[in-house]
């Protein structure tokens, strides 16, 4: 049996693909509760909705809070397939989220291991355990696809 996160991340990745489809940039995203099992998720919904908080992380944060009545999502684990920015890094912590786990690092817009490095600092309530590289290889070869059928 392939362990919870394995799964999750390969339903992000799928999440990924169709929003790729959709013309969106194709990150996806799966929040899991206690128990492993999916809660919530999605991909990047930014055009779709005109809406640019529609990450994938934020709907799946806002749909998991939804599901359970609760803002906070201790127990909860995130999947997404791309580095979180600084906006989806500060739901995270907001949501108290136990662990992320994400694919491809993003040395341009990333904020957990790159850029500001948000949960490193000291304004920052709550930190996740972070496991990057996750599938990182598929996770960037839908990003290079994508951008590279634009130019």
């Amino acid at each position: 049996m392939k362990p919870f996160h394995s799964i999750a991340m390969q339903r992000a990745l799928a999440e990924a693909e169709s929003a790729g489809g959709r013309g969106e940039v194709p990150v996806g995203a799966v929040l899991t509760g206690p128990d492993g099992l999916i809660l919530a998720a999605d991909g990047n919904r930014t055009l779709e909705l005109t809406d640019p908080t529609a990450h994938a992380e934020i709907l799946v944060i806002r749909a998991a809070a939804a599901r359970i009545g609760s803002e906070r999502l201790t127990a909860c684990d995130l999947h997404v397939t791309l580095e979180p920015c600084a906006m989806c890094a500060a739901a995270i912590s907001f949501a108290r989220i136990r662990r992320l786990y994400y694919g491809a690092a993003d040395a341009k817009q990333g904020a957990v291991d790159n850029g500001s490095r948000f949960f490193t600092q000291a304004t920052c309530h709550h930190a996740p355990e972070v496991y990057g590289g996750l599938e990182e290889a598929r996770a960037c070869e839908l990003l290079i696809t994508f951008f590279k059928e634009r130019r």
